[in-house]
């Protein structure tokens, strides 16, 4: 099976590319979409015989999937992962940015920062071009990050919260330009989701943050999690707006007033 998949009559179909998509939350964000009639682009850094499994079962059960490999923090290969899907479908109706990292023990100091802030600005900026009127981006984030200054962070997620609020921030500047083009803006944030690669590589480094988390309730799953996903990326919401899972203390001052977004 080629890496590009016949999608069918896509003017039929939205076009959706979901940054790291091969597992956890853009892996089932993709099933979520694809269910819906999306066609979905599943984006992977090396994973490609993951990713490929993702786009089969997607297509056994009767979607429409297909896989592009770049790694997202590469300027030249996220350039040429858009010029793909332009060459093929002739534009991108949503782009989900999904991918995110930091906490691996060979990341280089700035690894967090170059890939959380500037390569989704730059993904936007490739893409921006290619997204007609009514598309819609979506930033998927963690209240560990989005309330980044505001509460408490585990010592260890530090460098990645402070990068995903900075490109969070970045994306949120770019509204302005953005509702110029007619392309709406949604977030994504949510507790620590249980399963996911982020919680496990917490649980190794620093299981207390973990289980301090667990005794507020019981953690999103990932199904949870990507069903909202799915929500933001076709709400006709007023750009910039924040959908939220899980963390309920994390949304109140304490004094039980909503914090605002």
């Amino acid at each position: 099976m080629s890496e590009r998949q016949m999608v069918g009559d896509s003017t039929e179909r939205r076009i959706v590319l979901i940054t790291g998509a091969s597992r956890g939350i853009g892996a089932e964000t993709a099933k979520v979409l694809a269910a819906g009639g999306d066609h979905v682009i599943i984006n992977y850094r090396e994973k490609r015989k993951r990713a490929q499994t993702i786009a089969d079962e997607i297509g056994a059960a009767g979607g429409s999937a297909s896989i592009a490999g770049a790694d997202i923090a590469d300027a030249d290969a996220t350039a040429a992962m858009i010029a793909e899907v332009v060459a093929e479908f002739g534009r991108l109706d949503v782009l989900v940015l999904n991918a995110s990292g930091g906490l691996e023990r060979d990341a280089a100091p700035d690894y967090a920062t170059a890939l959380n802030r500037d390569a989704q600005v730059r993904l936007v900026r490739e893409a921006l071009p290619h997204l007609p009127s009514g598309g819609r981006i979506v930033f998927v984030t963690s209240h560990q990050a989005h309330f980044h200054g505001r509460k408490p962070v585990p010592a260890d997620y530090e460098p990645i919260a402070a990068s995903k609020r900075a490109g969070e921030d970045a994306l949120r500047a770019m509204i302005p330009e953005l509702t110029e083009h007619g392309i709406g803006l949604n977030v994504v944030s949510g507790d620590m989701i249980d399963g996911t690669i982020i919680v496990r590589l917490l649980e190794r480094r620093n299981p207390e943050a973990v289980s301090a988390r667990r005794d507020h309730g019981a953690l999103p799953t990932i199904e949870e999690f990507a069903a909202v996903v799915g929500e933001a990326a076709s709400a006709a919401s007023e750009s910039g707006r924040t959908f939220y899972v899980g963390g309920q203390d994390y949304l109140t001052d304490g004094l039980g007033r909503d914090i605002p977004a």
